[in-house]
């Protein structure tokens, strides 16, 4: 059965809040990468040298398993009570307390506030996934996967240059400052340090999207039916009927990519301000080539399992992001456009799951759990994620801050991938499962 007949309007405003959604999930995402060596140098002061990569990974692995659990709390909840409506709550929340960060005057605060802005931003994605995907034709999954890659990568790429116009424009912002009256000492915390407590103040714009989810969004017509035809569900019915294998496989394969990306590619900007000495806008450009790389990769990604098949596409994928990992890390490197331009090819590749995944784990699930089940696959991969980047962390302190030679290690788990496809169900050409 396909979709039910719905509205131009119903598939346009549940497309514009879903995209939206990810973009500022992408946002949200790339926030600390951009802001976390000058924002820790000043929080932990001397101590920053000798610990900077515990707390780093740290406050990454709490923000993995923010995601991972509020992805499945958000995503039972869009299971009972809508997708809409669930959506507006996991927006505010992961809005509100992004900016809250701003206020941080110790490395455990931004862990604290970062994996209860996380909560939100796990939840966003299984919600807006299972929303668009319900809403628009099956014809149509692969463009949509596509776009929720692009989306969440634009995100990224905007942060990025957010930050490097804030580091060309700091003398203006500072003058704009003393010209409205702020107190100096206000006006030095939020200038200082690449202006790190600035960029994630403005973590809370997306808090303005709730209100246009709640006023302009229609319901999904499924999620509609299989409530009124079903009981309601629970956590645990994810792992019955036959769909535990499902749950479990899908969960190792968002496992893979996301230890991939959370312990390897998400250090480019840290790896790239050391390369360079420190320049004010080396971080940014590195974020903003890996994300244009990841734009073009995540759209090409969805596409590829079209044309190809589900478990070729994730194969293919993972060879190509071992490989060029394998370049880029093993390779030695001054900053320039020879690193940026690797940094660009290993961000597309690296990226591309993220336009297949939200292809592949719908096909996987029934209306009725379905997002609460991708919501629990996708994003328990976070919390194997976060142990593999607090491994990564350490590591990084074993090989004194040399992110290549840490990096070079985790990416081989793309390899995993390589084989462990094979062994999960083909999905190509068949429709949702009720």
């Amino acid at each position: 059965m396909d979709n039910p007949r719905v509205s131009r309007y119903a598939l346009g405003m549940t497309l514009a809040a879903a995209l939206l959604g990810w973009m500022f999930d992408g946002f949200e995402m790339g926030l600390f990468p951009l802001v976390a060596r000058p924002a820790l140098r000043e929080l932990m002061g001397p101590e920053a040298a000798k610990n900077i990569g515990t707390w780093f990974s740290v406050i990454i692995a709490m923000f993995l398993v923010g995601a991972a659990c509020g992805g499945l709390f958000f995503g039972w909840l869009g299971d009972r009570i809508g997708r809409v409506r669930a959506l507006v709550w996991s927006v505010a929340t992961y809005a509100i307390f992004s900016g809250l960060c701003g206020f941080a005057t110790h490395p455990w605060h931004l862990a604290v506030l970062r994996f209860i802005a996380s909560l939100g931003m796990g939840g966003e994605w299984a919600l807006g996934v299972a929303l668009v995907m319900e809403v628009w034709p099956s014809t149509s999954r692969p463009m949509l996967a596509g776009l929720i890659g692009v989306a969440s990568n634009a995100g990224f790429l905007l942060v990025a240059l957010m930050g490097l116009g804030l580091v060309k424009m700091i003398n203006e912002v500072e003058s704009f400052f003393t010209f409205v009256g702020m107190p100096a000492q206000w006006k030095n915390a939020l200038v200082s340090n690449s202006a790190w407590r600035l960029i994630l103040f403005l973590g809370a714009t997306p808090a303005i999207l709730t209100f246009f989810i709640r006023l302009f969004v229609p319901e999904s017509p499924r999620w509609k039916q299989a409530s009124a035809q079903s009981p309601a569900n629970r956590v645990s019915d994810i792992f019955k009927g036959g769909l535990a294998k499902s749950t479990i496989k899908g969960s190792i394969l968002g496992a893979i990519i996301l230890l991939g990306t959370w312990g390897s590619t998400q250090w480019l900007p840290a790896w790239a301000d050391k390369l360079s000495g420190q320049l004010p806008t080396a971080k940014s450009w590195a974020q903003i080539w890996s994300a244009i790389g990841a734009i073009l990769g995540a759209f090409l990604a969805a596409y590829l399992a079209k044309w190809t098949s589900r478990r070729w596409a994730y194969c293919i994928l993972c060879a190509l992001a071992a490989g060029t990992c394998a370049y880029l890390f093993r390779t030695p490197f001054e900053y320039g456009d020879k690193f940026l331009f690797w940094v660009f090819i290993v961000g597309g590749v690296t990226a591309s799951f993220f336009g297949w995944l939200p292809l592949y784990l719908p096909e996987l699930f029934p209306t009725r759990i379905r997002a609460t089940a991708q919501g629990f696959a996708y994003n328990i991969g976070r919390v194997l994620a976060a142990a593999g980047t607090l491994g990564a962390g350490s590591l990084l302190n074993y090989f004194n801050e040399d992110y290549a030679r840490m990096c070079a290690v985790v990416s081989l788990v793309y390899i995993l991938g390589i084989v462990f496809i094979w062994f999960c169900p083909e999905t190509k050409d068949r429709p949702l499962p009720e």
